[in-house]
């Protein structure tokens, strides 16, 4: 009986001191989780306590939810939008890559995935009730086949407000519900898409650029809008978050990435070495160096390719806003909307970049991070047919700075 008591008093004992040995591992786990500071530090924790990444059936589960919402209309009532098809968490201060594609363009976020090791947001658009079908079927089957998608990439959808998008049926898929990898998803995807122009869509529905701009960026705090078809430097994430993570002195401050254009896609370069190899063989230029020069004039690529090389990314010189200059760029904080009555082509972007501007930001141009688009743009072959929208967004743009005077009354600046 003795005995008895005496092996249940130390399976107690024992039971007592794994409890404590458990208190004492999560007040640890706390301790190292509000002494994390930058990224650095961050990736050591991840290192050893990797967060639990969403289940397949999990990520399928936000797809059905997010369609079978019925979607909203936009401010215009022109526009169904559905957002999280696919959804991803992040840290309040990380800098999210934000894009826009059309259903035929996705084949190029595959080799943003590749460069851009961040989070990224796309919203695409699809023009007709095909497009919107094709749209969820690849949403689905990107989901199920590639964890970087369900990992980094939050997706929306925007379709005419005419048109639902509707839950895949697991037989709908036809050819991609017998596909087994992420690569063959994107291999497939190459082969039925017909990528171009985004806004040169062949239909009568306008593209709404600024709205999935909007869209693709919400929430975020700091965010680089792009091009889908535009490709960053290596890298580019890690250093902005380093030099975020640094100081808070960016309130206010729009980072300037500077842009280029790449005679063929087939040989992206890496860092800036590279780039200026192929810059001083002509294979790179600035972007819009064939199409609109005045639009990126001001970032003075000239001065930028004489910089000394560095290891930090990190602004290196202060630049003017000027019309028509229309530059990516990381921004936190008020940073305004795109103003999502411009549609299709021409003065979507300068608008932003105006209003920044009258708004108090300054620009930096960063030293060492860069994008690249892919292709020459060339005039004869950018926007067959849209010179109507383009005329439209001409007088808007005229108009929106008389707005902006009414918006800002105590600013000294205007465009």
């Amino acid at each position: 009986m003795q005995m008895s008591y005496a092996i249940r008093c130390a399976f107690y004992q024992l039971l007592l001191a794994a409890l404590m040995l458990v208190a004492m591992l999560q007040l640890l786990y706390l301790s190292l989780l509000s002494g994390l500071h930058g990224q650095e530090e961050q990736d050591q924790y991840f290192e050893f306590f990797p967060p639990s990444p969403r289940s397949v059936d999990q990520v399928k589960a936000q797809l059905r939810t997010a369609l079978a919402s019925g979607g909203v209309l936009d401010a215009s009532g022109d526009y169904r939008v559905y957002r999280g098809l696919l959804k991803t968490t992040m840290d309040p201060n990380d800098v999210i890559l934000a894009t826009h594609a059309s259903v035929d363009n996705l084949l190029h976020l595959s080799g943003l995935l590749e460069r851009w090791e961040g989070p990224l947001s796309v919203s695409v658009f699809a023009a007709t009730k095909e497009e919107a079908q094709l749209a969820t079927v690849l949403t689905y089957a990107l989901s199920s086949h590639c964890p970087d998608m369900r990992a980094r990439v939050a997706m929306h959808l925007v379709c005419p407000s005419r048109y639902e998008a509707a839950v895949p049926d697991p037989r709908e898929p036809g050819e991609f519900a017998l596909l087994r990898s992420c690569q063959e998803v994107f291999d497939k995807l190459a082969r039925v898409a017909q990528p171009g122009i985004n806004y040169a869509l062949g239909t009568n529905v306008s593209y709404p650029n600024n709205l999935l701009r909007n869209l693709a960026r919400e929430g975020a705090n700091y965010a680089l809008v792009i091009d889908v078809d535009m490709v960053p430097s290596e890298g580019l994430w890690r250093g902005l978050r380093e030099m975020l993570d640094q100081s808070k002195q960016w309130a206010g401050t729009a980072l300037v990435v500077p842009a280029f254009e790449i005679r063929r896609a087939r040989r992206m370069p890496t860092n800036k070495n590279e780039l200026l190899q192929l810059y001083q063989v002509g294979e790179v230029r600035p972007f819009y160096y064939g199409l609109c020069t005045p639009c990126q004039a001001p970032t003075n690529y000239s001065r930028w390719v004489n910089l000394p090389e560095e290891t930090l990314l990190r602004p290196a010189y202060v630049v003017p806003w000027q019309d028509p200059w229309e530059p990516f760029y990381v921004a936190g904080g008020k940073v305004p909307n795109f103003d999502e009555r411009f549609r299709q082509y021409g003065f979507n972007r300068i608008s932003q970049a105006c209003e920044l501007h009258v708004a108090g930001f300054d620009f930096e141009v960063l030293n060492e991070g860069f994008l690249v688009h892919k292709g020459f743009k060339e005039a004869l072959k950018f926007h067959p047919q849209k010179e109507a929208e383009n005329q439209h967004n001409k007088i808007l743009y005229r108009q929106f700075k008389q707005e902006l005077k009414a918006k800002y009354p105590d600013s000294p600046r205007h465009c």
